[in-house]
C-alpha cells in the first residue's frame, strides 16, 4: 500500500472542450481554463503537503479528446481488494448529467473491518456492498447526507471505497444549485455528503453499475504524481487497529481535500 509509484505529468496542459455536451470527436477546440481565487485567508498554517492557495477551482484545463480517451472503466478494474482500489480511484472521474467530478480523496473499507458496513452482514441496506465490484453503494448518514461508495472486489466479499472529496471539472452551475451554495471554493465538494448532493443521487442509486453508459458513470483519469495517506475519519467506534489503519488516500497538493488535513502524510 505504501509503495505508490510516481508517474511524470505531461509537460503540456490537457484540455477539455465543452465537457457538458455528449462526448464526440470534433475538429475544433475551445479551451476552458479556470483561474484560482486569491490566497486563502485561513489563519491555520498550511501543511507543506497542500497548496497554500486552497481557494478556487482547479487550474488544470482539459479537452474533449481527453475525455474521449478516458472512457468508462471496465468491471475488471474493480475486482481487487478495496485497499488497492482506493488509491487507484484518485484522479478518476464521476459523471452524471452535465456534472463531471475528479476524485481527490477516498477511504477503503474492507472485509472483517470493524468500521465497514459489511460487518453487519447482508441486510436490505448493505446488500450492494456484497455484490460484484463496480457498483455503487449509497446510504444516508444521520438520515441526511447521501454517501457514495464504490463496491470493490469479488461478489460476496463485502468491501467498498467511500468517495470523500472531489474537484469540479464541469457542470459548476448544476453543482452549485444542487448544493444550494454559490461558491467556487473547495468547501463546495470537500466531504462525502457534498459529493452525493452535487451528483444529485439518492439511496435509489445504490447497486447502480458504474461501468454502464448513462446515469452515473466512472471514467478513467490521470494517475496522481503523489498521494497522501492517513487514518479514516469519524470511525471512533471501530477497534483501535482499524481506527489507526492508514486507509484514507488523497491527491498530494490538491486543495480539494476534506478536514482533517493534518493527519495526512506521504506514504
Amino acid at each position: 500500500m505504501n509503495k505508490k509509484k510516481r508517474i511524470q505529468r505531461p509537460k503540456t496542459a490537457i484540455k477539455i472542450t465543452n465537457p457538458t455536451k455528449p462526448i464526440k470527436k470534433s475538429t475544433t477546440s475551445t479551451t476552458i481554463i479556470v483561474k484560482p481565487n486569491p490566497k486563502s485567508k485561513s489563519r491555520a498554517k498550511p501543511s507543506s503537503h497542500f497548496l497554500e492557495n486552497d481557494e478556487g477551482l482547479p487550474t488544470t484545463s482539459y479537452s474533449s479528446n481527453y475525455l474521449e480517451k478516458n472512457s468508462i472503466l471496465s468491471p475488471d478494474f474493480y475486482q481487487i481488494d478495496a485497499l488497492d482500489l482506493a488509491p487507484r480511484l484518485l484522479g478518476k472521474h464521476l459523471k452524471k448529467d452535465d456534472v463531471i467530478l475528479q476524485i481527490t480523496e477516498v477511504e477503503a473499507y474492507r472485509p472483517n473491518d470493524s468500521a465497514c458496513h459489511g460487518r453487519f452482514g447482508i441486510t436490505a441496506r448493505t446488500a450492494p456492498v456484497f455484490g460484484p465490484g463496480g457498483h455503487a453503494y449509497v446510504y444516508l448518514c444521520y438520515g441526511l447526507h447521501t454517501m457514495l461508495n464504490v463496491v470493490a472486489d469479488k461478489e460476496g466479499i463485502g468491501a467498498a471505497v467511500l468517495i470523500r472529496s472531489c474537484a469540479p471539472v464541469s457542470g459548476l452551475e448544476t453543482i452549485q444549485r444542487r448544493r444550494n451554495l454559490i461558491s467556487e471554493k473547495p468547501v463546495l465538494l470537500t466531504g462525502p455528503g457534498k459529493i452525493g448532493q452535487a451528483l444529485g443521487i439518492s439511496k435509489e442509486w445504490s447497486n447502480h453499475p458504474l461501468f454502464v453508459p448513462g446515469g452515473l458513470e466512472l471514467l478513467d483519469g490521470p494517475e496522481p504524481e503523489e498521494i497522501l495517506v492517513g487514518p479514516r475519519v469519524g470511525i471512533e467506534y471501530a477497534s483501535p487497529e482499524h481506527v489507526n489503519a492508514l486507509w484514507r488516500f488523497a491527491i498530494a497538493g490538491s486543495p480539494w481535500i476534506s478536514a482533517p488535513k493534518n493527519t495526512l502524510r506521504p506514504p
